[in-house]
């Protein structure tokens, strides 16, 4: 057993931790009242300890039993019990930084005080204002906590304004459809406010680090391009440009969303990871196709993956989509699914440690990883099936590996991430497969010529102008898909579907996939 296979089991062991405990503690309701026994705990980390040092103090005869891990650059030997015992230990390791999470939301100061009246509070605004057509939302930091504020769309505040709050502090809202307060627990806000009366009291230059300069001016730009974007093209063609360049969907319209997710395309006009993951994938193969060695596409590619994720304001989930987009790459510059899937799962793993309840509560986080799974393990046999059924096409060969690789990375990325939606949202899209193998080509386009036409655009109206053309004509495209396919036949809602049918649907998933390898890739 290789040193990375026993770290892949070790960072799975710490995974499955977070998940039970995560798990019981979404059972046990808002007070967090279903936990791991700590005794149970400790007996897990004690087993753990034994097992290794029993490994430790033992030689096993057989080199085959052996497994080797390197410590300070010495190696030292491990028999398979060794390696079950810092499973284990690694397991509650997992259990514990859970737990600890939850000590930390449970004994937050600034919520302590939701629903206790009206209070005064001074913070900064420490992120971009989510605006929306009547309103805006701000994400207030307030000594060690963090208060989402929903307040006019006017007036206008900004990033690292230091503002004086009165209103009352709740707690966010769930039901039995929607839990608002786990959507906002992921990101670390337990307290909100609805239109208090807000006093800007200048801007906190104590704040201002290099870090938030930067930050700072990367919003700057990303205003000048939405300005832009907003003087050449009138809603809905803007809202869109917008969402799928910057990733703002604040002035979409409720109709236009609706449609999308009839259409399964909601996730073109956010930084999805899925998006993200598909993006990553066919710029990869369009690289390769120019004449690019692997090697040098994977730079090219990964660092326009860091400026699209910059240039949406670098929000949390695109952070995170752009790693799990940039940690595809790496699994395809090494050309190896095994050792792929143990740098996405060590990479799950470190992003847990910083925050756990990402595992559970941000669809998002669940949606990078799965669609990185689906394009490493998926991806191959789909493109394989498809180069069958159309190898008798009179079209040049590098024209149907480009297509290959729109066709199967959707497809693959959306298997692999629909039963996940489904569970999340209860709603399934019968024409998404379809509706998305028409967008995402385009998309690509409607990303180059957008961003550029919106880049030229701040410098000179009329050169933008011109430059948006493409633009205007792909958006039409974009809006007779939408409009063509968002019938109401189109889309089917589940209520109240049980976890088992995720198992179940999973189960099949990894079924076919193991299937679709053995017969495709090992065949051929």
């Amino acid at each position: 057993m290789t040193p990375s296979k026993i770290l892949f089991y070790f960072c799975l062991s710490f995974i499955t931790g977070i998940f039970l405990q995560s798990i019981l503690s979404a059972q046990g309701g808002p007070a967090w009242g279903w936990k791991i026994p700590q005794m149970l705990v400790c007996g897990i980390l004690l087993l753990g300890i034994i097992l290794i040092i029993l490994s430790l103090l033992s030689f096993p005869r057989k080199r085959e039993s052996m497994v080797c891990a390197v410590d300070s650059g010495f190696p030292v030997k491990l028999g398979m019990t060794g390696t079950l015992g810092f499973c284990l230990l690694f397991l509650s390791l997992g259990i514990l930084r859970m737990q600890i999470s939850e000590f930390s939301i449970a004994n937050d100061k600034l919520s302590k005080l939701n629903g206790t009246g009206k209070i005064t509070l001074t913070g900064i605004i420490l992120s971009e204002p989510d605006i929306r057509d009547t309103y805006q939302k701000l994400k207030v930091k307030v000594n060690d906590s963090t208060v989402l504020i929903t307040t006019n769309r006017y007036p206008e505040y900004n990033y690292l304004d230091k503002i004086k709050i009165t209103g009352k502090l709740e707690a966010p809202t769930e039901d039995e459809e929607f839990s608002y307060k786990n959507y906002l627990m992921k990101d670390g806000i337990y307290s909100t406010i609805f239109y208090p009366k807000i006093e800007v009291l200048g801007k906190s230059r104590g704040s201002l680090t290099p870090a938030n300069f930067l930050y700072e001016k990367i919003l700057f730009l990303k205003q000048k391009i939405r300005d832009s974007i907003q003087y050449n093209f009138s809603p809905p063609e803007s809202s869109i440009l917008e969402g799928t360049i910057l990733g703002d969907n604040g002035a979409m319209s409720q109709d236009l969303k609706d449609k999308l997710n009839t259409t399964g395309l909601r996730h073109i006009i956010a930084v999805s990871g899925t998006h993200v993951v598909i993006l990553s994938a066919i710029i990869m193969s369009l690289l390769i196709a120019l004449g690019l060695k692997r090697g040098n596409a994977f730079y090219f590619a990964l660092i326009i993956i860091c400026f699209y994720v910059v240039l949406t304001g670098l929000p949390a989930s695109g952070v995170r989509a752009g790693i799990m987009g940039g940690l595809y790459l790496l699994a395809q510059k090494l050309g190896r699914q095994s050792f792929g899937i143990r740098v996405i799962v060590l990479a799950c793993a470190v992003m847990l440690i910083f925050n756990p309840l990402l595992l559970i509560y941000d669809i998002g986080f669940q949606l990078s990883f799965l669609a990185v799974i689906g394009l490493i393990y998926l991806e191959p046999p789909l493109a394989v099936i498809i180069k069958i059924f159309i190898k008798n096409l009179p079209t040049q060969a590098g024209k149907i590996e480009n297509f290959v690789k729109v066709i199967s990375a959707t497809l693959a990325a959306q298997v692999f991430t629909l039963p996940i939606l489904i569970y999340s949202f209860g709603n399934i899209s019968f024409v998404s497969p379809i509706t998305n193998l028409l967008i995402e080509p385009a998309v690509y386009g409607l990303m180059v010529f957008g961003f550029v036409s919106a880049f030229v655009g701040i410098f000179s109206t009329a050169l933008g102008w011109i430059v948006s053309i493409p633009c205007y004509f792909l958006l039409q495209y974009f809006l007779w898909i939408i409009n063509f396919f968002s019938q109401p036949w189109a889309i089917k809602t589940f209520e109240n579907i049980h976890w088992i049918w995720l198992a179940i649907l999973y189960l099949m998933i990894i079924i076919a996939t193991k299937f679709l390898h053995k017969k495709f890739i090992q065949k051929f």
